[in-house]
């Protein structure tokens, strides 16, 4: 019934439909865990580098085992490899509910980022794949708005949750991954042996895809989004908020919230903007604004010019997060794996050493410079971007060839 609510009111394809459901299940569950993550850690009396190196296990080994994704996905099908991705992290959630030991815990989160790295590469291949070109930005939208509603409500159930066990929350996120995996197993279009390639499915070398200066863009802009959005914003703006504004840490969620909320409500114009404007302008304007936000948040003087600010940066990630990933499917025709997982390490890449490098500026130097080198990278995203076709791409990545004529030169035909 909700699927077919969602399909009258969206154009999309219904296994971008589905891709989001799962994507709100994933959210929900992981955003239950995160907050109390670090506290189950610290209960086994561990030091402060010990529970960091719990929450990044998980980043880590899906940056180590992304790079094998792509050839899973291609040999099992993608539909095979999300529903053993989600499982995975399944499994590893409940193994970390009932962890005795700090080893048990460290183990069952690394464990959670294989599953992770295979859900994520194979749930994009699919989606690129499912969506034609004029309308993969819509695709990548609809996508990401089921990980952020997701992720805006987990943290809300998850305090809730720790009123029974801090560990409840681990059983929950298996619970939810559990629906995730079922759904993609049962609701996704199984793959047709019989049936021929479509036209915008065509498979590219992976040479070809890397020398694109499409590919090039969606990947140093993705480097750029995770360094700022997934790493550098989380790592920083709390501190700031709380040392510089002298406000609470609550005062944080709550900006990040609304700048969340934001994202979500800019996600469907944004990609309708990608897929009829183009993914370069998208992609530059992206770029451009997220590294003036940069530079902005720490001279910020209040806490409600902040949390303008961020609402400034969720428009220019909902740009980040539909343009590269559309235009990867332009540049790998939407069915090679190992360009979507190459794609998936430069945000992850960015996750983990954003956070480190901005830490390091911002003891050892400033913290305006720990903000400004997150904001280069945004600019030469931008920068990067300006050698792409501009342009809506065409309904077909295949062109077929021009029928030769009475009129047309023998020479030309050889």
């Amino acid at each position: 019934m909700l699927k077919a609510w969602i399909r009258r009111r969206t154009s999309v394809p219904r296994d971008v439909i589905v891709l989001g459901i799962i994507a709100f299940n994933v959210a929900v569950g992981f955003g239950v865990v995160v907050p109390v993550l670090p506290v189950f850690a610290k209960s086994f009396e561990v030091t402060n580098f010990q529970v960091a190196m719990v929450v990044s296990s998980f980043a880590f080994m899906r940056l180590l085992t992304s790079p094998f994704c792509g050839r899973i996905s291609d040999w099992l099908g993608e539909r095979t490899t999300l529903a053993i991705g989600i499982f995975i992290v399944a499994v590893s959630s409940v193994v970390a509910g009932l962890s005795t030991s700090y080893v048990m815990l460290l183990l069952s989160r690394g464990l959670g980022g294989i599953g992770s790295a295979m859900f994520s590469v194979s749930a994009m291949t699919l989606l690129l794949k499912s969506a034609p070109p004029a309308m993969r930005g819509r695709a990548a939208g609809f996508y990401q708005s089921g990980f952020l509603i997701g992720g805006m409500t987990g943290p809300a159930i998850g305090g809730l949750l720790t009123h029974i066990a801090l560990t409840a929350p681990f059983f929950f996120y298996a619970g939810t991954l559990a629906v995730a995996g079922t759904v993609g197993l049962m609701l996704l279009s199984r793959p047709d042996p019989a049936a021929a390639p479509s036209k915008h499915a065509e498979v590219r070398p992976w040479r070809t895809v890397a020398a694109d200066p499409r590919y090039q863009a969606a990947v140093t802009s993705n480097l750029a989004q995770g360094w700022n959005n997934f790493g550098v914003r989380n790592a920083l703006i709390p501190i700031l908020v709380v040392e510089s504004l002298h406000r609470s840490p609550a005062e944080t969620g709550y900006a990040f919230a609304i700048a969340a909320v934001v994202q979500t409500i800019a996600l469907g114009p944004v990609g309708k903007f990608v897929d009829s404007v183009g993914r370069k302008p998208a992609m530059i304007a992206g770029g451009i604004l997220g590294a003036a936000v940069m530079v902005a948040v720490p001279l910020v003087p209040n806490f409600w010019l902040l949390v303008f600010v961020l609402c400034l940066g969720a428009l220019a990630a909902a740009a980040l997060g539909t343009a590269p990933a559309a235009s990867v499917g332009d540049a790998a025709g939407a069915r090679s794996g190992t360009p979507v997982a190459v794609f998936s390490m430069f945000s992850d890449l960015g996750a983990i050493v954003g956070p480190l490098v901005a830490g390091v500026l911002a003891d050892y130097v400033s913290m305006p410079v720990a903000f400004g080198a997150g904001a280069a990278l945004f600019a030469l995203g931008a920068l990067v971007s300006l050698r792409m076709p501009g342009g809506v791409p065409p309904p077909h990545t295949r062109t077929p060839p021009p029928e030769p004529t009475e009129l047309a030169n023998p020479e030309d035909l050889r």
